[in-house]
């Protein structure tokens, strides 16, 4: 006898629903076919000791197992559930006639439990797509899949409640999840705030000027001066999400399989710090079974890169096309993934090996060259890419003892969402282009004027302070965000000349 049930596959952060067709018939021997991987033929394993435990019995037939289509590979445990269906069907040991109206997905255990699986949210969305009235999926899973409107969830403990589900002598409880009102409800919710730091007003300054126009910043300073402290409170002050890009964020961390149970809707923005050690592969994203990478898992939010020589060179060169391209492209012999990696890059950084270049208080020791020398691990086109160098000072015991109270995140993000108002209205004919970052350098052209008066203070810069060329079109993109978030339509001198002041890297002279 032959049956049908459906699952899916994830390809990106996009699904395609995979029909898994299930023949037994006389012979013996079990054959899974349509490019299974390993996790996917060892299934008939896993599905034999869940039948036999849950008071079902694998058939003493030959059972065929199709996997279509068939020239798409296969990979993961979440075939074992609608396989394991389809083989009670195809044996006649229960009867349906909504099978074919669900997608199916789930590990079991040997018990005959149903575990977790990855991808639940790209999967949702392409099965209502599909037509299908419903999912039927891991219980820690359904929160996550019930985001998506009009759609069916039941989430399940164990594959006899699957069956009960489909003979009609049980009813699951549908999962249900107020997208809107879960989405709107935390998407305030955070732990941090810069109210917490102390001092720093100018650092503050400069994050929130990165914040509006979506900027790319390194910090240069000594250890404990609030670097990363300061990177981690950035996204307070971002706009808040969309509902769109909360669900563009949700799938990838639902590919990665980051969202926990309890999870049903990203509703802040992301903040990945990766260590130093980490290698190419985990920050891009790809593999033998490409993932996305850290760059991916920050898209919407903010990546920090803390202490950003000590990363190694080539991860750090990797990163370069995806900055300007904003995703990341994964190319193999027989199939290409992209992953969207739209994301402000935060980077800090000691100023020298001791940390003490510069200080006010504390002597470098480091020999002569060695400042130069550690800078130079940063390459110029990396940096080229970074549009505000900040050097941060340590805080005096005065304003850490300090009891004035500092202003809240919520009222610089109110600032901020005003300034990226501006850029929207600016760039709503452009596309892909959302902020003053993603700028090219024909639209710094046109839309950052500026008067005679400023390109004379712009060339003095440039030439007493031995800015670089790079220089240029940074400064005249930070003077743009600088202007609004002033309200003001013209660049003027006094924007142009504070966003000179944050080129620090560009001078000559700056490290010796």
């Amino acid at each position: 006898m032959l049956a049908k049930t459906f699952g899916s596959a994830v390809y990106g952060i996009e699904a395609i629903t995979i029909t898994i067709e299930v023949n037994v018939c006389g012979g013996l021997k079990y054959f899974v076919v349509g490019l299974p991987d390993n996790a996917v033929k060892e299934s008939m394993l896993r599905i034999e000791s869940a039948l036999n435990s849950s008071i079902y019995r694998m058939p003493r037939k030959r059972i065929i197992v199709n996997l279509a289509p068939a020239d798409i590979r296969k990979e993961g445990s979440a075939y074992d559930l609608p396989i394991a269906i389809g083989i009670l069907y195809a044996s006649g040991q229960f009867f349906s006639t909504k099978l074919g109206e669900y997608l199916i997905l789930g590990e079991l255990s040997l018990d005959g439990g149903i575990q977790p699986v990855k991808g639940v949210l790209p999967i949702a969305i392409q099965g209502k797509r599909d037509g299908f009235k419903g999912l039927i999926l891991p219980k820690e899973n359904a929160r996550e899949a019930a985001i998506v409107d009009d759609f069916e969830v039941y989430g399940v403990n164990s594959l006899a409640e699957v069956i009960g589900f489909f003979d009609n002598s049980l009813e699951l409880q549908r999962t249900i999840v107020n997208t809107k009102e879960e989405f709107s409800y935390n998407i305030n919710n955070y732990e941090s705030d810069f109210s917490d730091v102390r001092g720093q007003e100018n650092i503050k300054r400069a994050l929130e000027i990165a914040a509006a126009g979506g900027h790319n910043v390194i910090l240069i300073g000594p250890p404990g001066a609030g670097k990363t402290m300061l990177a981690k409170r950035l996204p307070t002050i971002l706009p808040p999400l969309d509902l769109y890009e909360a669900l563009d964020t949700t799938k990838i961390h639902s590919v990665a399989g980051k969202l926990s149970a309890s999870d049903s809707l990203m509703t802040i923005r992301p903040f990945r710090s990766p260590h130093h050690t980490i290698s190419d592969v985990a920050l891009v994203g790809g593999g033998t079974n490409p993932q996305p990478g850290e760059i991916s898992l920050a898209h919407n939010g903010v990546l920090f890169l803390d202490e950003l020589p000590e990363f190694k060179r080539t991860v750090l060169e990797v990163m370069r096309q995806p900055l300007e391209e904003r995703r990341v492209t994964i190319s193999r012999a027989k199939s290409t993934v992209n992953y969207p990696a739209s994301f402000m890059l935060v980077a800090s950084m000691n100023p020298c090996p001791c940390g003490y270049f510069n200080h006010p208080e504390k002597e470098c020791i480091c020999a002569p060259g060695v400042v130069q020398k550690y800078l130079s691990k940063i390459s110029g086109p990396l940096l080229d890419r970074i549009d505000l160098h900040v050097e941060v000072t340590p805080v005096n015991f005065n304003e850490l003892s300090s009891e004035r109270l500092s202003e809240k995140s919520k009222e610089i993000r109110e600032r901020v969402t005003e300034a990226r108002n501006i850029q929207i209205r600016r760039f709503e004919d452009k596309e892909e282009v959302f902020c003053n970052a993603q700028m090219s350098p024909n639209m710094v052209r046109n839309i950052c004027r500026i008067s005679d008066a400023g390109q004379t203070l712009l060339k003095q810069a440039m030439e007493k302070l031995g800015l670089s060329a790079r220089a240029y079109d940074r400064i005249l993109k930070v003077s743009r965000t600088i202007a609004d978030l002033a309200g003001a339509e013209e660049i003027l001198l006094e924007h142009l000349a504070e966003a000179i002041h944050y080129r620090s890297l560009d001078r000559d002279g700056w490290a010796g």
